[in-house]
């Protein structure tokens, strides 16, 4: 290494240590006032103000800022996303019970009718809305029975909230633990609820 090579190296490390030194003044500005008179002037080409102004980032570039509305945005939307499928998805359970119980309503009603006719009973046929209250019936005559919205047993109109619930019945002959088809029959009642799920069931009367 000669002599030229040197002195530059020396010069290097002569700046790298003031500028280490200034870093420390400008963290510590006090300490500047109680520094050493021979370092002052190693301070003097850079000012403090300006040199704690030279590191500070002065804006974000367009490529930055793109990436940031990309990035802000991505994650809006999966919150928004999130926020919506809990928001549907917490009105089911209401929904889901509505139907149940209205099911399980229409069903006890039908088990709870005559299997075989009583003595001098007159029979009008299949049940309507119209004569459900009305007439006299047997748990037979409910098969095919239906309503667009749910009613109450001498309702002319749907039960407020459950007008877009529909139900449906279904009797049919079916043999259960040893009993005969024609003794016992199972008992189907289907629920649709307003976003046109289904629930279905089931029950069982013989004739006793």
């Amino acid at each position: 290494m000669n002599k030229a090579e040197h002195n530059f190296r020396l010069l290097q490390e002569i700046e790298e240590n003031r500028r280490f030194l200034l870093q420390i003044y400008v963290q510590n500005p006090e300490l500047l006032k109680t520094a050493d008179a021979r370092i002052r002037p190693l301070l003097a080409p850079l000012p403090i103000g300006k040199y704690a102004a030279a590191t500070k980032q002065r804006g974000i570039s367009l490529i930055e800022l793109i990436m940031f509305i990309v990035i802000v945005s991505v994650a809006v939307a999966g919150i928004l996303l999130v926020l919506n499928v809990t928001e549907k998805g917490s009105a089911d359970p209401l929904i889901r019970k509505q139907a149940l119980a209205a099911a399980q309503s229409l069903l006890e009603e039908v088990e709870l009718q005559d299997f075989i006719p009583a003595t001098g009973a007159v029979l009008v046929g299949t049940v309507t809305q119209g004569n459900r209250a009305s007439a006299y019936h047997i748990v037979n005559e409910y098969n095919t029975f239906a309503t667009t919205g749910i009613y109450t047993v001498d309702g002319t109109v749907p039960i407020v909230g459950l007008e877009k619930y529909n139900a449906s019945v279904t009797v049919t002959n079916e043999a259960l633990n040893g009993i005969a088809a024609g003794s016992a029959v199972r008992i189907t009642v289907t629920v649709t609820d307003p976003q046109g799920n289904q629930i279905a069931i089931d029950g069982y009367r013989t004739a006793y």
